[in-house]
């Protein structure tokens, strides 16, 4: 059930709803009654290769490890300038299916990363393909509009290098 200052007049009780929601060091929202996506997670095989990829490519914040041994679970967050965060996660005692490089399967299909324009996707492309990232597609403009290209980290997911 929501929190009924969320939605009253009482501004005080709205601002401590609000932070109360927040993470530490996260920027306040502009509507914080409005629910968003907090971040993903996915399974991997390297997470320490992973959370480099992301940070060299994106200059994403890697946070610290987490670990249950007891469990054989460990993660880690990667967070982005805006606050968008990913989770890579391993298992020591999940047996996880895995895909080819690329493939389409069912579920999470892609993680589309906004760059700010067509030059600034023009240049990542460039510069990941030329550290041998796979490039699968473009830069191009799609039908739907977006100026777009498709790459793969290094645990085969595909990434949206859009504007």
């Amino acid at each position: 059930m929501r929190d009924n200052c969320l939605l009253g007049t009482d501004t005080k009780q709205q601002v401590a709803a609000a932070r109360r929601m927040l993470h530490a060091g996260q920027r306040q929202r502009k509507n914080p009654t409005m629910p968003r996506i907090h971040h993903l997670a996915l399974w991997v095989s390297d997470l320490d290769a992973l959370c480099a990829f992301y940070a060299a490519a994106f200059s994403a914040r890697v946070g610290d490890r987490y670990e249950n041994p007891a469990k054989g679970f460990a993660s880690r967050f990667v967070t982005f300038e805006d606050g968008a965060r990913l989770e890579f996660m391993t298992s020591r005692t999940l047996a996880l299916p895995t895909s080819e490089p690329g493939a389409q399967r069912m579920g999470l299909t892609h993680i589309a990363i906004s760059l700010g324009s067509e030059a600034a996707v023009d240049e990542l492309t460039a510069r990941l393909r030329a550290t041998g990232v796979p490039v699968l597609d473009g830069p191009r403009h799609t039908g739907d509009g977006y100026y777009e290209s498709v790459v793969l980290d290094p645990e085969g997911n595909r990434i949206e290098l859009t504007v």
